[in-house]
């Protein structure tokens, strides 16, 4: 499991539509399907239904969320933290 799979599968399901996330998200619309096929099929676990030329979580994809929100949130606090290292903004400055 990847960032970006954790990426597209949020975006996915906060649009609940595959074509509305990828091009808000600078992706085509088969990597973003694969990113989400990928993911269900390494775990065995659907993470959408799909309603017509929509989709919407099942359960498991409900609690995923929840679980993929967090792990976003904990990597870009890590990006932070190393930008602002490199930018010279947290550490100890030593003469």
């Amino acid at each position: 499991m990847t960032l970006e799979q954790l990426r597209i599968f949020v975006g996915v399901a906060e649009r609940e539509h595959v074509t509305r996330a990828a091009e808000a998200m600078n992706v085509t619309q088969s990597a973003a399907s694969g990113a989400i096929a990928a993911l269900e099929a390494r775990h065995g676990v659907p993470l959408f239904h799909r309603v017509g030329r929509g989709i919407e979580l099942t359960e498991a994809g409900r609690m995923f969320l929840d679980e993929a929100r967090a792990v976003l949130g904990q990597a870009a606090h890590a990006e932070l933290v190393l930008s602002e290292y490199g930018g010279l903004q947290r550490g100890t400055l030593r003469l």
